[in-house]
């Protein structure tokens, strides 16, 4: 079975596995970050999401193949040293309910925030508009998202 390097949360490892297995399986399964949550599998959800280089993807959507030799940051990972932000404004807010897919919309809105630290509400809207959350957060994720910018209460 061929092997692969990959950086995940800043360390390395060298991971065994078919060429085409999900990036998601080899995070779950053999580096055991089950942070990271299998949604649809077909890229759809977004609860798979991690960063690449500080960009959202879709780990279900990236064969390890094609992830070897970059850098990927999970939701364990995200707030490593202390709460990132967006993890603190969702416990504040208590955002999430079955809690399922908030990994990935902390990911995603994470990666909002390093790319613009003060989107208005369209911009987030826009960014979040490709994640399902099947309990309907979508409102309490919106003020999180404020309060991680920085301006909480803002409309």
């Amino acid at each position: 079975m061929p092997s692969y390097a990959l950086t995940i949360n800043g360390r390395s490892h060298t991971v065994e596995s078919g060429p085409d297995t999900p990036l998601l399986w080899v995070l779950r399964d053999a580096l055991g970050l089950t942070g990271t949550k299998y949604g649809c599998g077909q890229g759809v959800c977004g609860a798979c999401t991690v960063h690449e280089s500080g960009q959202a993807v879709r780990s279900c959507q990236i064969s390890i193949a094609a992830a070897a030799g970059k850098r990927f940051t999970t939701i364990e990972g995200l707030g490593s040293r202390a709460l990132h932000r967006c993890q603190q404004a969702w416990l504040d807010l208590d955002v999430s309910q079955c809690g399922y897919c908030q990994p990935g919309m902390i990911m995603a809105a994470a990666a909002l925030l390093a790319e613009n630290p003060a989107p208005s509400d369209a911009e987030i809207d826009a960014a979040m508009s490709d994640l399902v959350c099947r309990c309907g957060t979508y409102n309490r994720m919106r003020e999180a998202i404020r309060r991680a910018a920085g301006r909480a209460g803002a409309r």
